[in-house]
Order: C-alpha cells, then structure tokens, then sequence
C-alpha cells in the first residue's frame, strides 16, 4: 500500500522514478512509494518534469498544481499535490493501480 500524508500545503506520497523507461506508466508499489516509470532521461530536469506532467494527467490537475517537495536529484521523491483532498488522491490513484 502506497502512503499519503495530508501538508499544510496539501497531499503529499512518495514516488520512485525509473528514467528511461519504454513508455511512461504506474508500474505498482515499491517499499511504500509508488513507482513509476518515465521515457524522459535524468538529465537538465526533464524526468522531474515528464514526472510532474504524467501525475498531473493521471490526478487529472493542472500541471502548476504539482511539485516536487523533496528529492529533486534522487530516484526516490516526494511529490505534493495542492487542490485536492487525501481522499480524492488516493481515489484517483488506486483506481489505477487495480
């Protein structure tokens, strides 16, 4: 099970991100952190922002309603989105990972 916690700002859940990926997908649940699967390289940025595009699109928000609150250079990040409340998170998300 995935975990989410309500911020000041938001939700927050935590991501593992596998670059470099044949196409950009939820590939299910690792130690607690959903792990997805991004075709962008980890390079100048570009799979923190195809990361942030592809969770916006799956939570079905704006892009600017998303951003990387911890882990910026690591596989391993932490993502906050505003807007939405937990249950609306985890509804979104779970309807995709069964």
């Amino acid at each position: 099970m995935f975990e989410l916690k309500e911020s000041k700002t938001g939700v927050q859940f935590r991501v593992r991100v596998q670059p470099r990926a044949s196409k950009s997908e939820l590939a299910g649940v690792m130690e607690g952190a959903l792990k997805v699967r991004i075709t962008s390289p980890p390079v100048d940025g570009e799979a923190n922002a195809a990361c942030v595009k592809f969770f916006a699109a799956l939570l079905g928000t704006a892009k600017s309603n998303l951003r990387i609150s911890s882990g910026e250079s690591s596989r391993n990040k932490t993502l906050e989105v505003s807007g939405m409340t937990l249950e609306e998170v985890r509804a979104k998300l779970q309807a995709v990972l069964d």
